[in-house]
């Protein structure tokens, strides 16, 4: 017998960067500042990244192209590794991403890629707690989802590889 299981996932929806905490207005802040960073001559599209750790300490990252394309780097892998290489004890407690391009207008959140959201699954397993993410979209709203299953509910996790 075929069944269907539903699931359902939410993000708190915010307008404008007034709405939100400090914290993460100050987190978004920082992503959009990491967008100077960006080697995007290819694409032109830029992406930055801020983590927030629990230390308070916050990590910029941006995406770095290459010519030959599989050698570039998503931002927020490069934060997620700078962290994890720098700040392998301190806890990521957030994440935001904002990305821009001069060849169109953004107009709503960009979603990480499925190798960056793989990637948050792996540090919350390691840290054994939710990262909160937020994907702020310059010209428009912030969506924030607590925890990595939120943008990828079928995340890979296999407890045999250990």
């Amino acid at each position: 017998m075929v069944q269907t299981k539903d699931i359902k996932i939410s993000v708190e929806v915010f307008d404008s960067l007034e709405e939100l905490s400090e914290s993460d207005k100050g987190i978004c802040l920082a992503a959009s500042t990491a967008l100077e960073n960006s080697h995007s001559p290819y694409s032109e599209f830029k992406v930055g990244s801020a983590i927030k750790l629990s230390s308070g300490k916050v990590v910029l990252g941006s995406n770095q192209e290459n010519v030959a394309f599989p050698s570039g780097l998503c931002a927020e892998r490069v934060a997620l590794f700078h962290a994890g290489a720098y700040y392998p004890n301190d806890q990521i407690d957030s994440i935001a991403i904002t990305a821009f391009t001069s060849k169109f207008l953004i107009s709503s959140p960009v979603t990480p890629c499925g190798s960056c959201l793989q990637v948050i699954a792996e540090y919350e397993k390691k840290q054994g707690a939710e990262i909160s993410i937020l994907l702020y979209c310059l010209n428009g709203q912030i969506w924030k989802g607590k925890g990595i299953r939120t943008f990828l509910p079928f995340a890979f996790f296999e407890e045999r590889l250990k």
